[in-house]
Order: structure tokens, then sequence, then C-alpha cells
């Protein structure tokens, strides 16, 4: 039994594009503004995000970008710092009322109490009254579209008894979803000089609201929310204008204007954080600049189907002489635009594998590398069962080998 290691795919076809000296030689100093669209110069103008283009800059003083279904980082300004994150908190309480009404303890209909200290609450409002009864889905409303700080401080208690055992489970909750660079004191980002997010927590966090509960993510994408005769509209610029479902902005005095932005465009999601603005206007005009680079620089490449035969694996003593060999899962990943020569992908395992197989055993490894590629390992998977051969079989399997040998 001589093991044969490693069979290489040194490609599985040209999938990445013109190599990274021409990508190089090709991409701009600074990413342009998006078609028909004149930015003002000061716009893109500041130190520099890291990309796998190269450095870009942005006025921003930290700045991240993920792809929602890969997690590919596709920019960078200081993402795993700690910063304020204003009312960019308030997704956290968002995230630990949802869990509420997921699991029942909570309902849209439940009204909940006003307490003095919500209502006397400064910064931004719903203008909730003290003593009355709010419906849980308004305050939801009031809290994502209008920013309302009494909002959140009603949903605090009614769920913890107080905001400050309320910021004790979300920073809780916070090291559960991984969220390392997160510590809260608050339920809505009112400052303090301990209250911290990094941005890629944010950007975490805001991936993990859509894909845990996707049945109120639709409260993001309101633009405006009318309650105690006052309306008021979502304060994200870019669900105004339509070219994104969510999240949340911020804005206090030590932390600048901030933006939680999620865009889905042909299949594909971007989530984009930004903070420490100067101004609205430069939030809006940078998270609009930075998503349309996002979208036009990279794309989603689709190298592997789940049930796709990458080689055949002799196996010894079973019923078929080989199995396939299949991952089990589609293999996609988010690169920069025409890239099609950078990927490599290697099959590593042992043989011949003895039978009996069962579909779905491990038996080796795909890997994936290259310049400018994310590195990842994937199993390598049994595509059909093998049975062991009968005694008789068996017997002139061994017999065979011996006759080769000698």
């Amino acid at each position: 039994m001589l093991p044969r290691r490693s069979t290489l795919l040194a490609a599985i076809a040209t999938i990445f594009a013109p190599c990274l000296a021409w990508a190089q030689a090709h991409r701009p100093a600074r990413p342009p503004s998006a078609p028909g669209r004149q930015r003002q110069p000061s716009t893109a103008s500041g130190s520099p995000a890291q990309t796998p283009l190269g450095a870009i800059d942005t006025v921003a003083k930290f700045a991240l970008a993920i792809d929602f279904n890969s997690g590919a980082t596709l920019l960078d300004k200081g993402g795993e710092m700690p910063m304020p994150p204003s009312s960019m908190t308030k997704l956290m309480t968002a995230y630990l009322v949802y869990t509420a009404l997921k699991s029942g303890r909570l309902k849209l209909t439940d009204e909940l109490t006003v307490s003095e200290r919500a209502w006397k609450m400064g910064g931004s409002k719903m203008f909730v009254q003290v003593g009355s009864l709010v419906k849980v889905e308004d305050l939801i409303r009031g809290m994502i579209v209008q920013s309302g700080n009494d909002a959140c401080i009603v949903l605090a208690e009614a769920l913890a008894g107080s905001e400050e055992n309320f910021a004790e489970q979300m920073t809780v909750k916070a090291r559960e979803l991984g969220l390392t660079g997160s510590f809260f004191r608050n339920s809505t980002g009112w400052p303090d000089p301990s209250h911290r997010m990094s941005p890629r927590d944010l950007a975490m966090l805001a991936r993990r609201i859509i894909l845990d509960f996707p049945e109120y993510y639709h409260y993001d994408s309101e633009k405006s929310f009318k309650y105690n005769g006052i309306e008021q509209v979502n304060r994200n610029p870019l669900v105004q204008k339509g070219t994104a479902d969510g999240l949340k902005t911020g804005h206090t005095e030590e932390g600048g204007y901030g933006l939680v932005a999620s865009a889905l465009r042909g299949g594909r999601r971007v989530i984009l954080v930004i903070n420490g603005l100067n101004s609205m206007r430069q939030r809006a005009e940078e998270a609009d600049r930075l998503l349309e680079w996002c979208f036009r620089e990279f794309e989603i490449v689709n190298l592997i189907k789940a049930d796709d035969v990458l080689d055949k694996a002799p196996v010894w003593l079973g019923e078929s002489p080989t199995v396939p060999l299949v991952t089990g899962r589609d293999l996609a990943l988010t690169l920069p635009r025409n890239w099609r020569r950078n990927v490599q992908i290697a099959l590593r395992f042992d043989t011949p594998v003895k039978a009996p197989v069962t579909k779905g055993d491990r038996l080796g490894t795909l890997a994936v590398s290259g310049q400018g590629v994310p590195p990842m390992d994937l199993p390598l998977l049994a595509g059909t069962d093998v049975p062991r051969l009968g005694l008789p079989g068996r017997a002139m399997g061994v017999l065979s080998r011996m006759l080769t040998k000698g």
C-alpha cells in the first residue's frame, strides 16, 4: 500500500486574470467616481486604505468593506481599531431585541412602559411620552429609522431591568458573536470613553443581523417613520437614495460622522463601514464613492460546484476501483475583476483508499492559494459509497497485488 501524495490541479481553468503587475500598472491612484457623477476633489483625498489592488485614499478616519457572501475584505483602514461607534451601537441593541422576538420572549405587539429616564434622554429622539405604553414594533422603527435614544432605553429596560444591565448583556453577546473589539456602556452609543466598537465588529454584526434575522431587516430600509405626530426621515443617505437597504448612521463630537451600509446588486452584497467624517455631506459622498468602487472593482468567481468531480482516488479492495472526490459545497471567491491567472488549487490525499468508503467521508484536502487570493483549505469528500468486496473478491485482489509485485 504505497501512498501517493498530492495530485495537483495546477489550474482548474484559467480563472484569475491579468497578473498582479498588470493590475498595478492599470489601477488608478484613487478610486474613480461613479459613472456620470462628479465629486469634489476633497472627497478623494486623505490617508490611504489598503485593498487587494493597492492603497486608495479616503477622508474617512476608519473604513472597512467586506463581501457579504465570501467575507473577503475589499478595503481596510483601521478596521481592527476600537472607535466611538455613536448611534451605530444601536445595531447591537437591535440584535438583542430581535433575539428576544425570535425566542418568543417579546412580541411585536407587546406594549412597553416609558420610564422617566427614557423620556428625559437627550440626543436623537422618537419623542415617546413618560408613562405611556408603546408597541415593540414602533420602538424598533423609532430606534432604527429615527435613531431614537429614548426608544433604545425603553427596550433595554424591558429586557434587562436597567440600561446598565442591558449594556453588560450587549458585551456578552458581542463575545459570543466573535466581536472582540466591542465594549458597551449603554444601549444608544451615548459618548463614554470605554464604549467602543471596531469597524470590523460593526461589519460582522451587520452581516449577522441580515443572516440571523431576515424577517426584521426590512425596518432598515424604511425611509421615514411617523410617531406621536412627528415624522422623521431615515438618516442613512444611501437608503434615502435607494443605493443601500440598511443599516445605520451615527454621529458624536468625538467620533465624527459614521455609517454602516449594506447594498445588494446583481446578486452581490457588500457591507461598508466608515467613521470619522467631518459632515453629513462628506459622509454621504464618501460612502457612495467607496461603495461604488467596491462593486465596480471586484467580482465573485465561481470556482467549483458542490458535486464537481475533481479527481478519482484508487480504492483498495472495493467493489469499485476508484471513488470520486468532491468538495460537497460550492466554492466562490471575491477577487478584483479580470484576475484570471492567480489562483492555484491543489488536491492532497493518500492512496489507495481502503474500502469500505461511505459517501461524505473526508479523504483529503483541497488547498486554494495564489497572489491576492485568500488562502483556504476545504475538505475533499467521497462522492459515492464504495462497498467492500466479498471474501472471494478480496482474496483475488490480494493475490493479484502479490503477483503484480512479484
